[in-house]
């Protein structure tokens, strides 16, 4: 195989390996928010199951197991130079990038509705922690926190329930006040709507780079193919 071509398999490892750690991540969370014993009962509820907690999980699962079908595929078929699975990976990728692109687009389209919902994830995990007192989510929500610098459902430090979860306030005013988080998931999502849509075309652009890569491969594996029969045929 010549340099192009392998310059193709070891990008394809690496956007595997990278897109791997993101499935496993992605699937462990929505796992540990459908199974724990602070959550399960919120999906046995039949009245809460179109709520946007049970969706957000049941993305998550859903999410990462496709995106470690792809991996798998896409790392047995570089490495084993297997055409059959470079094929398998190339149709998934493409599915992908289609499916990528459309959520982009919607998600761009209904900004509010989007943070709305997020606001109301970001609630329904608050709801879970004040009543349970969950390590595991109490790190979900300080990530979320420290992330856009906001502080539970209120922001006053005086009355805010999850107050060890919020971050360090800068300056004397956000020891008193700080924002609220479902607002700013909300306004962030609804404001940042462009950024969102280059997200997902960013995304989109890297599956495309990773669909590129494997036509190339396969089409270099498929000329060493004619060339190792040609080989035979002169010889025999």
């Amino acid at each position: 195989m010549d340099g192009c071509g392998l310059v193709c398999k070891y990008i394809i490892i690496i956007f595997n390996v990278i897109f791997a750690v993101l499935g496993i991540a992605f699937l462990g969370l929505g796992l540990w928010l459908r199974f724990s014993d602070n959550t399960r009962p919120i999906f046995e509820i039949p009245e809460l199951n179109s709520s946007t907690f049970v969706i957000g999980a049941t993305v998550l699962i859903v999410l990462g197991t496709v995106m470690l079908i792809v991996v798998s595929f896409g790392d047995y078929g570089a490495c084993s130079e297997k055409k059959c699975a470079l094929q398998v990976f190339s149709c998934l990728v493409s599915l992908l990038t289609g499916t990528v692109t459309i959520i982009g687009v919607l998600a761009y389209a209904n900004s509010d509705q989007v943070g709305l919902r997020m606001a109301e994830f970001y609630t329904s995990l608050y709801g879970v922690y004040v009543t349970t007192g969950d390590p595991a989510i109490a790190i979900t929500l300080k990530f979320v926190q420290n992330l856009l610098h906001c502080c539970g459902l209120s922001g006053v430090s005086l009355v805010e329930m999850a107050k060890k979860t919020c971050p360090e306030p800068k300056g004397f005013f956000e020891n008193i006040k700080m924002a609220s988080c479902p607002v700013t998931i909300a306004t962030i999502f609804d404001s940042s709507a462009p950024l969102m849509l280059g997200i997902f075309l960013g995304t989109g652009a890297l599956l495309v780079t990773a669909l590129v890569c494997s036509l190339i491969l396969l089409s270099h594996l498929k000329r060493r193919q004619q060339d190792i029969n040609a080989h035979y045929s002169y010889v025999y």
